[in-house]
């Protein structure tokens, strides 16, 4: 009842493409609204920042198992992958799902379309057991990919998602494989917590149904969501020494793992960059990146600070902040999007049964 699903932190495709001479020409070709994922009237792709996802886990789909590779995305909530009806160039280098070769596969005729920041997928549902993590889910709905249209997925080492988040975000009113688990009490407790490494270090996880008490010795603040769609969360302000520099009149915030890098309005974005020394885009020169502030996040009244070395992102000697501005306003007001630089931080609890976020500090 209580399963853990191994992690793997690979190397970005923004940090590959650097390598090979093609990041710039790449950026050019593929322009990317971040707030999309969280504003379109259709579902939307998980992949926030998509040249820094670096987590990745297995899973299989079918019988006999075909294995997958997924991120564990608590941005959306459909669970989906290429499939042998896909032709795109992004299907034929990565695992496709073959349903002639499974006896427990249902077909339908739903269809399931996601809109992407530089395109979007389409398929078609289809029922079959999962395995995630030696759970079986049985007749779960998931997306089987038949157009993947743009490149960028062909460099990804991922071949689909997983999708976390509730059930009012899902696509096409797919029930997320995370639901089926608590209602077929499939684990201990109605909620899963996630660990993620920092630098090269190994051991990141997802762990469905307990929370592993490793990681909670400076005990778990909770905080209650403000949404149940996405882990939506209030804040009240983001504070550098004392001195709030954004988000001072409260914001909402959003704990994503598909989201590499902490999101934020663009004014806010361009004024914490001014405030720290570093350019429009983010870059700064190394030696000045060694001396930057901690920034602090006050959340339900208390402090969750996130130090400059986890901010900073050195690759291949050059040196950028990891932060993105965003066009997204919300009824409530400011929206930002907590991801991987926040949740390397802490350990993150989803609790489904209360719904709330837990978050201990990590040493």
């Amino acid at each position: 009842a209580v399963r853990r699903v191994s992690l793997k932190k690979m190397k970005s495709l923004r940090e590959r493409l650097r390598e090979q001479g093609l990041l710039e020409s790449f950026l050019e070709q593929h322009p990317y609204d971040l707030a999309s994922k969280y504003f379109s009237r259709i579902a939307v792709e998980p992949l926030q920042n998509y040249m820094d996802d670096e987590y990745f886990g297995t899973i299989s789909i079918g019988t006999p198992a075909q294995e997958f590779t997924v991120v564990f995305d608590t941005g959306s909530s459909n669970l989906w992958v290429p499939s042998v009806f896909c032709s795109s160039p992004a299907c034929r280098n990565h695992n496709r799902f073959n349903p002639a070769n499974s006896s427990t596969f249902q077909s339908t005729n739903d269809t399931l379309f996601i809109a992407y920041g530089t395109g979007s997928m389409s398929g078609v549902l289809g029922y079959d057991t999962v395995n995630v993590a030696g759970i079986n889910v049985y007749n779960q709905v998931f997306g089987l990919a038949e157009t993947e249209p743009g490149d960028f997925f062909y460099y990804t080492p991922f071949d689909g998602i997983l999708g976390l988040a509730f059930p009012s975000i899902a696509s096409s009113g797919a029930t997320p494989v995370f639901d089926n688990m608590m209602r077929e009490h499939l684990v201990e407790r109605d909620l899963f917590s996630i660990y993620l490494s920092r630098d090269g270090q190994g051991g990141s996880f997802v762990l469905f149904g307990a929370i592993d008490p490793y990681y909670i010795s400076e005990g778990i603040s909770w905080i209650p969501l403000s949404a149940e769609t996405y882990w939506q969360i209030t804040m009240e302000r983001v504070s550098i020494s004392g001195v709030p520099v954004a988000c001072s009149l409260g914001c909402q915030a959003i704990v994503d793992t598909g989201t590499s890098l902490l999101a934020m309005p663009v004014p806010a974005f361009q004024n914490l960059m001014e405030t720290l020394g570093a350019s429009s885009n983010g870059e700064i020169s190394c030696e000045a990146a060694r001396k930057l502030p901690t920034l602090v996040f006050h959340i339900h009244g208390r402090r969750f600070p996130v130090p400059a070395r986890a901010y900073v992102i050195e690759s291949s000697g050059f040196c950028s902040l990891g932060f993105q501005g965003m066009d997204a306003p919300t009824e409530e007001g400011e929206l930002w999007i907590l991801g991987d630089v926040f949740i390397r931080e802490y350990y993150v609890v989803f609790d489904r049964a209360n719904n709330k976020v837990g978050l201990s500090r990590l040493p």
